[in-house]
């Protein structure tokens, strides 16, 4: 059963080594046995201080199905499984402990040093272009809005949402959609979609606005449709802080050498199927 089939049914640290040389003043038959060690390639000879790895601590916002969530109370998600990979391939990095936050505080985390990088489905745009750095991109998607299976309000453009009451997840490109077209008074921020999807279910909004993977799933799992997609063309990215070229660049490296592996394909089709994308 691959992960899409799943989702569907139930709705390192750093290691330094460094090589610590021993002398001693021996003589006779001691000395000389150091000296045949020495001539034959000893561990004191061949071994050379090994290169730093350098601990990458990640941030997400789990939430988000099926790039982060929360099953059994484990992190998992097409990000979370990416980044590991990327980072894995990257020479001289490795990955740390998984940080989670609300999705419009990675952003503040990532410059306050309280994270070194951020996979959490972020598009890259000119905005948060101006306070962090991306990777190359990793992963295309455009918007959707999500209507109640059984419900009477079925709109088929971003029009149609005047006068009716819009969720989206905060500091995201579904709530820039939802402001720009709904009264204030009819627009509700929530800190995670799973909060929007089940205000929508119960009736307490008419729609929300967020992310055609993500609505996918939830339209999967629960009693809601995709009413219309909006096609936006974002790229997601992974965050770092800016001026981060050191990471950036073995990210990127990383990222090149997951695809060219296959392996990017593997991850992808565990998450969302063959045909995604």
């Amino acid at each position: 059963m691959d992960r899409r089939s799943y989702i569907k049914s139930v709705g390192g640290t750093a290691v330094a080594l460094s090589v610590a040389g021993c002398t001693g003043d021996g003589g006779g038959d001691e000395a000389t046995e150091t000296d045949d060690e020495t001539e034959a390639g000893s561990p004191a000879e061949s071994e050379t201080a090994t290169e730093a790895v350098t601990t990458v601590t990640p941030g997400t916002a789990p939430g988000f199905p099926p790039f982060e969530m929360k099953e059994g109370g484990e992190l998992v998600g097409f990000d979370v499984d990416l980044l590991s990979a990327v980072v894995a391939a990257a020479e001289g990095y490795e990955l740390g402990e998984w940080q989670e936050f609300d999705f419009d505080s990675l952003t503040p985390a990532l410059t306050g040093n309280n994270i070194d990088v951020i996979a959490a489905a972020m598009t890259i745009n000119d905005e948060r272009d101006e306070t962090i750095d991306f990777s190359d991109p990793y992963y295309n998607a455009d918007q959707a809005v999500l209507v109640r299976a059984d419900g009477e309000f079925n709109p088929s453009e971003l029009g149609d949402l005047a006068g009716n009451m819009v969720g989206a997840q905060s500091g995201t490109t579904g709530e820039t959609i939802a402001k720009e077209n709904v009264e204030s008074a009819n627009y509700n921020t929530y800190d995670s979609y799973v909060f929007a999807v089940q205000d929508l279910q119960n009736g307490n909004i008419d729609a929300v606005v967020l992310d055609v993977p993500v609505a996918r799933t939830f339209a999967d799992q629960r009693p809601v449709e995709i009413a219309f997609v909006e096609e936006t063309g974002e790229r997601y990215g992974f965050g770092v802080r800016e001026g981060d070229s050191e990471l950036q660049s073995a990210l990127n490296e990383g990222l090149s050498a997951v695809r060219d592996s296959g392996e990017y394909e593997e991850i992808r089709n565990e998450w969302f199927g063959s045909s995604d994308e």
